[in-house]
């Protein structure tokens, strides 16, 4: 079949973590010999921001790490009607133009035979929920939400009729353990400053933990603003910016352990979601501890899979231990992997999409992937 996405960017990761997930469900597409194609705007501040922080060498850098993978940009003039047209499955992502997402819309009512789909992966349907409230929806086939209680959100709203939960999951031919790297660092995180959802949170649980153990301790991200560099800087934690997706592993590799320092939003109103980066980095095979984070849905087994601490004080206490205790180590490492492996890839939720395309697509979906399981 043909899967047309549109997403905010494929390629460009700068403060847009979709991304990571839509390269791996793409990819898990094409090897299973569907059609695949990504449309972007021009204006996306994701890009933007990436060629005016890193130059076009980043843009370059994802066609050769991800050949099998493509993406057009669009302007004022795209024909959007024959581009859908062309497609059985049309995915359509919550930062897309809200003009866009009613236009696409009255495409299917006007007879599209795809199969039309809005896949929300943000807070803001209830950390702005006037935005989501204002989308025209009510032609949308299905809605896709990346937790159980963002889909009820919907339900209860009357955004969707058909709403299922999706998480996000691994790119496991990307993220995965590199025992051969020389582990330089004690401590690493991943994650993007934000606007002020969890600044309190990073000082508590990542800054004050690292600077009183005097830990070697490197953050990446973007959107740091001045105060939070200095804060770093005296922490004597290292900041090394934007990293590249693709290059998180090497990064982890280097690394003793890492830490899931959730949004407030989801901590208080859309429990059982986690990032992204949880899920990738369980599959690299670093110990991860988490800041008070409710796993709602039980993705994971905390305790196992990673450590929980409830404040700063257990944060640092969870830290030493990691550090000193190769075994306990060990064991966060192989339960993690093992639950990644088992539940949380990206193969599992292609498995998941076509399942429900299976049972809710249109019916030409609904026969093509009927025709695919008979020949198989």
């Amino acid at each position: 079949m043909k899967f047309l996405f549109y997403t905010h960017s494929l390629v460009s990761d700068w403060n847009h973590g979709n991304a990571h997930f839509l390269r791996g469900v793409m990819r898990d597409l094409k090897r299973r010999g569907h059609d695949t194609r990504a449309l972007e705007p021009e204006a996306s501040w994701s890009r933007e921001n990436l060629v005016r922080d890193q130059g076009e060498a980043p843009i370059a850098a994802f066609h050769e790490t991800f050949p099998d993978l493509t993406s057009e940009v669009y302007g004022e003039d795209f024909d959007h009607e024959t581009a859908v047209d062309g497609a059985d499955v049309v995915v359509v992502h919550e930062w897309t133009d809200p003009a866009l997402v009613e236009r696409i819309g009255k495409a299917r009512r006007r007879g599209g035979r795809f199969t039309l789909i809005f896949h929300d992966t943000h807070h803001r349907a209830v950390s702005a929920a006037g935005d989501i409230a204002g989308l025209s929806l009510g032609n949308y086939d299905l809605v896709l939400a990346f937790g159980e209680t963002l889909r009820e959100r919907y339900l209860k709203a009357g955004w969707g009729e058909q709403v299922f939960t999706w998480h996000e999951a691994a790119d496991d031919t990307i993220f995965r353990p590199m025992p051969e790297v020389e582990k330089t660092g004690d401590l690493i995180w991943v994650g993007n400053w934000g606007d002020g959802e969890r600044s309190a949170e990073i000082s508590e649980f990542l800054i004050a933990p690292a600077r009183d153990l005097k830990l070697s301790a490197t953050v990446r991200g973007v959107r740091y603003p001045d105060h939070a560099l200095a804060e770093l800087k005296a922490a004597g934690i290292a900041y090394g910016g934007w990293i590249a997706n693709a290059d998180a592993p090497q990064a982890f590799a280097r690394h003793r352990m890492t830490v899931h320092i959730p949004r407030r939003p989801y901590v208080e109103s859309l429990p059982g979601i986690p990032t992204i980066r949880v899920f990738e980095a369980l599959s690299c095979g670093i110990p991860l501890i988490s800041a008070p984070w409710d796993d709602a849905e039980q993705l994971f087994r905390p305790g196992r899979d990673f450590l929980t601490v409830a404040d700063g004080n257990e944060m640092k206490a969870a830290m030493r231990q990691v550090l000193t205790d190769p075994d306990l180590a060990e064991e966060l490492v192989a339960a993690g992997l093992e639950t990644i492996t088992a539940r949380h890839t990206c193969r599992h939720r292609v498995d998941e999409l076509l399942i429900i395309l299976a049972d809710h697509g249109t019916t030409d979906v609904r026969a093509a992937l009927k025709t695919q399981e008979t020949a198989a």
